[in-house]
């Protein structure tokens, strides 16, 4: 696919999402089963915030408190999503181009851009590995 290709031919537009309400254990879970990195948080149809498996380990601090699997989950179930989602996260329209959502992965240095409408409202997600898939899988 050609980089200056839409970025809404690429994106999933079926995806995983949580609510900032949710608990942690709950996006643990979601992420362990679908295995997924990067979830969008959506309130109401709008996004609201991204949470990430890096963003799960920093909240646990299972490393650092030495948790066993039990007391991380109830560590974690005693935590909001929107106590740990990056509020403000970079997007993409699904006009953009793939060249265009590349460059704001490696400024930002992240793995996933949320592509949203014109009001804000989660219509789908672009990940580096949709991007690789793109310029170098299809045949």
């Amino acid at each position: 696919m050609k980089p200056d290709s839409a970025v809404e031919q690429i994106m999933q537009r079926e995806f995983a999402s949580v609510r900032s309400d949710e608990r942690l254990d709950f996006v643990d879970d979601v992420m362990a089963l679908g295995r997924v990195r990067h979830m969008p948080v959506v309130d109401d149809g709008k996004l609201v915030g991204v949470v990430t498996q890096r963003d799960l380990l920093a909240a646990s601090l299972s490393r650092v408190l030495d948790f066993d699997r039990q007391e991380r989950r109830t560590f974690l179930r005693s935590v909001d999503v929107k106590e740990v989602m990056a509020g403000r996260p970079i997007t993409v329209a699904p006009t953009a181009t793939l060249a265009e959502a590349a460059a704001l992965l490696l400024r930002h240095k992240i793995g996933c851009l949320p592509v949203v409408g014109p009001g804000g409202e989660a219509l789908g997600l672009v990940t580096e590995t949709d991007l690789l898939r793109a310029a170098y899988a299809e045949g």
